[in-house]
């Protein structure tokens, strides 16, 4: 039992609204302190240090700045200008192109939280100027913003590579079906909600081909850096690592030399993005990697997988209680974080029931990012809320339908191997 307080300390530290990294820290520190008293405190510290000393790790600043560049370059407003042009004539049509926005760009930002910020400083104005009422706008940019790490490169698939030990490519390959799953259930939501309420298209008249292709032409840089990401990788051109950085370079010269938005003046906030985004991330990883060490020394993933082995014996079984652990754990945990402290414990036990690595991380990847969206503590929920001013009781009440259909997504992909693999089976 004693072995077990670091994780108590921890849970009371995230009800305390500790940030993270803190709490993983504090609870590590607790244990190498009061408990393992035989620990040199040299080797925490170390632990800390080398945890991050990973050359695969160098792809996470070079994709956080991606979307930074994508942010001050023009991008993102030829990826809206696309999206309006194909969904913006159906019922619903703002918040058509917000789903839709948020799939194009997860290729590119990676990130929920700053896909919901800049759809409800873009987009939501101008729903509620179209009649959409303003805890709806609020409550589908923070659902559409679930697809942005879904969708390749997210750093979210890039870390879950990392802790199982499995390709980054295969990772991104098989992640693109369940993000266009994701998009397709809550534009349908969307369909049948804006119906219901009445909501108006954001065009008059379905467009023509000329005028798809006229607008192709000019976001076809900003649709090529994903693809050309993949596509790269699966080619063996560059590693994850170096496709970070070549699509830094490509979305630089893009942003200066063709839609000529980019400008001198907006590196150096670029590189304070990148910084603390990277920051951020990295320093959940580095305590996350020392609570860790802990869970090792005290052998608690082996105690958790002969746990889960010890209750079923079907793979069914399990996926189904490890999904509602996940959506509860989701509730309370971000989910960056919530993916570097539980991947490590349960990779291992789905292994033993011959469930595919990739497989169950893209699972584990759905699941978190619906967690984002789920109160008390939803890292996109408060994002989106905070920006647009909308109270959080009236988004859950709008919020529930877009949940709802991202659960069906979910339990699709957890049991349909077929479907949740199909991308990768189709180009691996």
């Amino acid at each position: 039992m004693e072995a077990l307080y670091p994780v108590i300390v921890l849970f009371i530290l995230f009800f305390l609204n500790i940030p993270v990294a803190f709490a993983l820290m504090g609870s590590s520190l607790f244990y190498f302190i009061f408990i393992n008293t035989s620990m040199p405190m040299e080797m925490i510290i170390q632990q800390f240090v080398t945890s991050v000393e990973s050359f695969p790790y160098l792809a996470v600043p070079f994709f956080i700045m991606v979307g930074s560049v994508m942010n001050h370059s023009g991008i993102s407003e030829a990826l809206m200008d696309f999206a309006d042009v194909l969904v913006g004539h159906t019922k619903g049509g703002l918040a058509q192109v917000n789903v839709l926005l948020s799939a194009l760009m997860g290729g590119i930002s990676g990130s929920a939280n700053a896909d919901a910020a800049m759809q409800s400083k873009i987009l939501v104005p101008e729903m509620v100027k179209k009649g959409f009422s303003k805890p709806f706008s609020a409550a589908i940019t923070a659902a559409s913003s679930a697809i942005s790490p879904v969708i390749p490169p997210g750093t979210n698939l890039i870390l879950y590579a990392l802790i199982a030990n499995v390709p980054v490519g295969n990772m991104f390959l098989a992640a693109y079906m369940p993000g266009i799953l994701m998009a397709t259930a809550l534009m349908i939501t969307v369909h049948i909600i804006s119906v219901k309420r009445n909501y108006k298209s954001s065009r008059d008249k379905m467009p023509s081909f000329s005028e798809i292709f006229k607008q192709l032409r000019k976001s076809i840089w900003a649709l090529f850096i994903p693809f050309g990401i993949i596509m790269g990788m699966r080619f063996g051109m560059f590693t994850p690592t170096e496709a970070g950085g070549i699509a830094v370079l490509f979305s630089i010269l893009v942003g200066f030399f063709v839609y000529k938005r980019l400008k001198l003046k907006h590196m150096l906030p670029i590189l304070m993005d990148t910084v603390k985004g990277t920051g951020a991330v990295m320093i959940i990883i580095a305590s996350a990697r020392v609570f860790g060490y802990y869970l090792t020394l005290e052998r608690i993933p082996q105690m958790i997988t002969e746990t889960l082995v010890g209750m079923t014996d079907s793979a069914f079984v399990l996926l189904m209680v490890i999904n509602i652990l996940l959506l509860f754990v989701g509730m309370f945990i971000e989910g960056g974080a919530a993916l570097v402290i539980l991947a490590p414990l349960l990779v291992p036990a789905v292994r033993i029931f011959g469930v595919d690595p990739v497989h169950f991380g893209i699972i584990f990847i759905v699941n978190i990012m619906i967690g984002g969206l789920t109160p008390p503590f939803g890292s996109m929920m408060f994002t989106v809320c905070s920006i647009v001013d909308v109270k959080l009781e009236d988004f859950i009440k709008e919020v529930w339908p877009f949940l709802i259909a991202l659960v069906v997504v979910l339990i699709l992909v957890t049991y349909s191997q077929g479907i949740a693999l199909f991308t990768l089976n189709l180009f691996g």
